[in-house]
């Protein structure tokens, strides 16, 4: 009996070792080996980077990943705890091949296999590391994307000002649609007025550039008013009503008391006046959108459609937009291969018009603003 229950439980010990061990000796067994050898890892390709961020020219650096070196290294710092493999293997990705890679995926447009190609690393692990870089990023959204506080408010209305000579304005607000390829099964409720598949973006913005509020979440047939109901902004300017400040926005919104929309009709020269103010003040939302989807081609029409689900397109629309004003932050130029000599490029998106007229809300607060400020 006793030597049935020893031949049984040295059978159960050979069972437990690998499938390449030869179960005809106990000591093939993982659980007789020296430690040393019992940690080796074996059979497994050893990551080596393409890519040596110290070696390339800054111009090229810019021109690749639309930001410059030292900005990219203190993104990667920022980002690194997120990034790196709870288990350091031999084949881990290093976090700066990571964000590069990402980088370089956002500001060119091309197709996951390219990117992961010039990268080193396979189309799987590259749409492994898109979803853990863009998951790292916003989870600093609100260092990056912060609407004006009331202590910036005269800065912020100054350089409004500077613009169409508009008083207390605070932001301009619009919207811009994003290509995606949809999901079949709600098809039609991306297909905007302009018959193709999109997200309908909602930006708030500066007059520096800055983008200041951005709202992803909704498909392209969705109207701007629509959207701009359902966001934090009315719940946002309504805390700052007191201090009578407003945002701008395109004839596609209402006109509410912190809203001042262009007069549809204008009849006198003070209306006239006031909506060639509106209307240079606006621009900058604009150029911004236009700055956006240049530096960042995934976004442009130019780079095919975002073949990724809609709550993925957009981590992608709020990253660029991040990696927007890190830009700006850090003063990093907008460099073009196309532009005179890689210059400095002036994006400007054409205006789009909404087919629908929001209802007007408040008319009087505008006609309060003409009166005042335009007789």
């Amino acid at each position: 009996m006793a030597r049935q229950i020893a031949t049984f439980w040295l059978a159960l010990t050979y069972v437990t070792c690998t499938g390449r061990e030869k179960l005809s000796s106990p000591s093939a067994c993982s659980m007789h080996r020296p430690l040393g050898h019992a940690r080796r890892w074996r059979n497994l390709p050893v990551y080596r980077p393409l890519v040596d961020l110290s070696t390339m020219e800054e111009r090229h650096v810019i021109l690749t990943y639309r930001l410059d070196r030292a900005t990219i290294q203190e993104l990667c710092a920022q980002l690194e705890p997120d990034l790196m493999s709870p288990i350091r293997q031999p084949t881990g990705i290093p976090p700066l091949v990571q964000v590069l890679s990402v980088l370089h995926f956002l500001a060119s447009g091309s197709f996951q296999t390219t990117v992961a190609i010039s990268s080193g690393m396979s189309q799987p692990m590259f749409s492994k590391v898109l979803s853990r870089v863009l998951s790292a990023l916003l989870k600093h959204m609100r260092s990056y994307i912060v609407f004006p506080e009331v202590g910036d408010l005269p800065t912020v209305k100054g350089d409004f000002y500077a613009l169409g000579h508009i008083p207390n304005i605070i932001g301009a607000i619009d919207g811009t649609r994003v290509a995606l390829v949809p999901p079949s099964r709600s098809e039609q409720v991306y297909r905007n007025r302009k018959s193709y598949h999109s997200m309908n973006v909602q930006m708030v913005c500066l007059a520096d550039q800055y983008i200041s509020h951005v709202n992803a979440k909704f498909p392209g047939s969705v109207h701007d008013a629509y959207i701009l109901r359902n966001s934090s902004i009315p719940y946002v300017m309504g805390q700052l009503q007191r201090h009578r400040v407003w945002l701008l926005g395109d004839s596609g919104y209402p006109n509410l008391s912190w809203l001042l929309t262009p007069v549809r009709n204008p009849r006198t020269r003070a209306e006239e006046r006031y909506n060639e103010a509106h209307g240079w003040t606006r621009r900058v939302i604009e150029r911004i959108f236009g700055l956006l989807k240049a530096r960042f081609r995934c976004l442009h029409m130019t780079g095919g459609s975002l073949m990724y689900s809609p709550k993925k397109v957009c981590q992608i629309i709020v990253a660029c937009c991040m990696l927007h004003n890190l830009a700006l932050r850090r003063q990093v130029p907008f460099l073009q291969e196309d532009g005179p000599d890689g210059g400095v490029v002036a994006a400007v998106e054409p205006v789009e018009s909404e087919e629908e007229e929001a209802e007007e809300d408040d008319i009087e607060n505008r006609n309060s603003v003409i009166q005042q400020y335009f007789q």
